[in-house]
């Protein structure tokens, strides 16, 4: 890892600030130190990789929330101590329990997840032990006991030992209960000396109790006497208690080699849960400054959107623009004191070096920020009176170990260039400072007050001027940065504000030289060239803005009225089909009592009344199906593109079906064409050849197609879902077709429909009409009548 400090430069900048910020979100001890410690690194990869583990970090607590931390003991010592065969205390114990339930919150946290990270390494150093856990946490009631639960020995002893104890109370609980014990003892109480349960007894009456004195009282007058009676009780528990010490050392000892047996696991799983601590910590500090992780370049290129100092507050700050490193590499930057410039040297400085310790920094898509072996600064007045230095001496000190450092891999920030002394002398050696930081390849960006070096900027190749945006109007800065215009000044305008008198004013203005007017005058037309330019593009922004809104308005509206209009037609498509089934069920049912009077009467001329009801019905029912298709277009320009011949496939110009030409036109121009089960005659201009049944669609777009193609469409799905011919089809396979055609006519809410099967052999006939009359879909079936196929065909009626 190549890493190099710069500790007096970082804290000019203030990054010690930043990483005790990202220190207090740490949780424990390890990672708040670790926090502390970060340097920035000067290896693009590392920075890379660090960058992108901060914002996967980032991007899994905003999808699943941050894992749970708790306050973790530093247990490295602790697990060393066990290797040595040291003997861990409880205090130790509890903290290894913390541990590994630390260890057991973050491998539930990762298991919980759906996808793999970046920080997958670190979870796979997690070696969670849920049963050592468990036991140490059933064991262990606080640092100085052991729960009975520790071992089953431990728990028998400790029985033995408060039934023992139990037994000894009832015993001293009946002497102090006797009349005689109210005579020589000084309180009705049992104590304890040295482990054993004693009665205070008077010093007067020692003889009355036989046993043991184990303690007098302060006075002398009471005496702490072990009964006789209880003495081997006592004795009973006294070695219970030595074997229950014996015991605890032993759970102990059990314990801290199996913690010996786990150092491995324990120390990588430490280290894996202080550094997953300490990326999430950084993520939720980029998360409190509304951070992002930037492209990471070694090329001495940064852009910074819309950049924030992330240690000012965010309601207060005013977000910048900083760019460098494209077709400049120096910048200079100009303006009145107090607009900002110092708090841009720190702004790229600052968000540099967080970049480069892997933190995410508070700026917007498409920032770019460079690696950089060296961040040189000179910021701020830092005079030495010990040292007899002035400022411009201290400056220079500065400035002179800067140069001396400086190559082409460094970022150098010097505030107020050549300020301190003379401003000719001061000037000139800007300058010649600049040219020599050139020269070395560094990156600079410096501000200054002199016009030479606005000048200068103006003329030098690589050099650009940028200036902190003054309101003269309120004497309050912007803080916008404006690259590529040099500032002004602006001291007479803030000199008159603050109440100098005009005549000052004007005297001081008569001292400035042609040629500084003239400068100033060039840069006054630029700001506001380029104030224009700004409210023009402003305004062009918001008027795409605006188009924009408005055409996506005008689509929304168009597709409403294509979806109205679709509906519409659709409903009428529906209520003249409604009409026509209505229609078609009375006509049928006239024709059918038609045919049963036929059937009765014998003359010629009934017959012949019977047929001509049958064609007129027909008629009617042609009639009405053009009715109910409003969707008909019609062009009487139309050109037959070769003489019609017999089965040519042809469609009706004013009703949009489709039929087949029977016999050639004779010469009026008249032919018999096949419509469903009808043959019409019809004149050849009512006729528009189709060469193909897929080019129908095509027909009806073409210059004389004659048809909307929406109207064909939808009129030849209703003809055929009307009627179905099957005449060829085996028995098997004609049932196949009726079912399915069945099926399309219920879901179109056809009620009648007509099945062509043919007379043939009878076995195509009999079969429909068998199955018909056992289908669900089916409310009545009978043989077509005169005019509709007569025994050829089946019309049925459908629920």
């Amino acid at each position: 890892m190549l890493i190099k400090k710069m500790n007096k430069y970082h804290e000019t900048l203030e990054l010690h600030k930043i990483l005790q910020k990202l220190s207090d979100l740490c949780s424990n001890g390890g990672s708040k130190q670790a926090a502390l410690d970060i340097t920035p690194s000067i290896d693009v990869d590392e920075v890379r990789q660090e960058i992108a583990r901060t914002q996967n970090a980032l991007d899994l607590t905003v999808k699943h929330g941050t894992p749970d931390f708790i306050g973790f003991y530093d247990i490295r010592g602790i697990v060393k101590r066990a290797v040595s065969g040291a003997e861990l205390t409880l205090k130790e114990l509890i903290e290894i329990r913390r541990m590994l339930s630390q260890i057991r919150m973050l491998d539930d946290w990762h298991s919980a997840l759906e996808e793999e990270c970046s920080l997958e390494f670190l979870f796979e150093m997690l070696y969670p032990d849920k049963y050592l856990e468990q036991r140490l946490d059933v064991s262990i009631i606080d640092e100085n006991t052991l729960a009975d639960e520790a071992s089953a020995e431990l728990a028998s002893i400790r029985r033995k030992i408060n039934q023992a104890e139990l037994k000894i109370r009832e015993t001293l609980d009946k002497m102090i209960r006797s009349a005689a014990a109210q005579k020589y003892l000084q309180e009705a109480i049992v104590t304890i000396r040295d482990g054993r349960y004693c009665l205070p007894v008077k010093t007067e009456h020692k003889g009355a109790v036989s046993g043991m004195v184990h303690d007098t009282s302060a006075s002398g007058s009471t005496l702490f006497i072990e009964p006789a009676a209880v003495v081997e009780a006592n004795n009973e528990i006294r070695i219970l208690r030595g074997r229950e010490l014996d015991e605890i050392r032993r759970i102990i000892k059990e314990f801290s080699f199996e913690i010996s047996s786990q150092s491995e696991q324990l120390l990588s799983s430490y280290e894996a849960a202080v550094s997953l601590d300490l990326y999430f910590a950084k993520a939720n500090l980029g998360a409190d400054m509304y951070a992002c992780s930037p492209e990471i370049v070694d090329t001495g290129r940064i852009v910074l959107n819309k950049a924030r100092h992330p240690l000012i507050d965010r309601k207060n700050v005013v977000p910048v623009d900083i760019q460098i490193g494209d077709s400049y590499t120096s910048l200079i930057i100009t303006g009145p004191n107090t607009g900002g410039k110092t708090v841009v040297l720190k702004t790229v400085g600052l968000l540099t070096l967080m970049t480069m310790c892997g933190l995410l920094i508070p700026v917007s898509d498409g920032s770019v920020v460079s690696v950089f072996h060296d961040i040189l600064v000179d910021i701020g007045d830092k005079q030495s009176i010990e040292m007899s230095l002035s400022t411009f001496s201290s400056h220079m000190n500065r400035v002179v170990e800067i140069l001396d450092t400086a190559d082409f891999q460094s970022l150098v920030l010097i505030d107020e260039l050549g300020s301190g002394t003379d401003p000719v002398e001061g000037a000139s050696l800007a300058v010649a400072i600049i040219e020599k930081l050139r020269q070395k390849g560094a990156t600079l960006i410096t501000t200054t007050h002199y016009q030479e070096l606005k000048m200068y900027a103006i003329e030098t190749e690589k050099v650009e001027n940028a200036s902190c945006e003054f309101d003269v109007s309120t004497l309050m800065p912007t803080y916008r940065l404006i690259i590529g215009s040099p500032g002004k000044s602006n001291a007479f305008a803030i000199s008159k504000r603050l109440g100098l008198s005009d005549d000052i004013i004007e005297y001081a203005k008569s001292l400035v030289t042609d040629e500084n007017k003239k400068f100033e005058s060039i840069i006054d037309d630029l700001d506001k060239l380029r104030t224009e330019l700004e409210q023009n593009k402003k305004q062009a922004e918001q008027d795409r803005k605006q188009a924009e809104i408005l055409k996506a308005e005008a689509s929304k509206i168009r597709q409403e009225i294509a979806l109205k209009r679709e509906e519409e037609l659709e409903k009428a498509r529906n209520e003249a089909q409604s009409i026509v089934n209505r229609v078609q069920r009375e006509s049928a049912a006239l024709v059918e009592e038609l045919e049963k009077l036929r059937k009765e009467k014998e003359k010629d001329d009934f017959a012949r009344l019977a047929k001509d009801a049958k064609q007129k019905q027909r008629s009617s029912m042609n009639k009405l199906y053009l009715e109910a298709n409003p969707v008909i277009t019609k062009d009487d320009d139309y050109e037959l593109p070769r003489p019609l011949k017999k089965g040519d496939s042809v469609i009706l110009a004013d009703s949009g079906r489709k039929g087949i030409v029977v016999s050639p036109p004779d010469n009026k121009g008249i032919c018999f064409v096949q419509v469903g089960v009808m043959k019409t005659k019809l004149n050849v201009r009512n006729l528009r050849l189709v060469e193909k049944t897929e080019d129908i669609k095509k027909q009806g777009k073409k210059q004389g197609g004659g048809i909307s193609t929406k109207g064909v469409e939808s009129r030849m799905t209703r003809r055929v879902q009307s009627e179905l011919d099957i005449r060829g089809y085996a028995s098997d396979d004609g049932i196949y077709e009726v079912d399915n055609f069945l099926d399309s006519a219920v879901m179109s809410g056809i009620s009648l429909v007509t099945i062509i099967h043919g007379k043939g052999t009878g076995v195509l006939k009999k079969a429909v009409r068998a199955h018909l009359k056992r289908h669900p879909h089916v409310k009545s079936s009978r043989p077509g009548l005169y005019g509709e196929g007569e025994d050829g065909v089946t019309v049925v009626e459908l629920k």
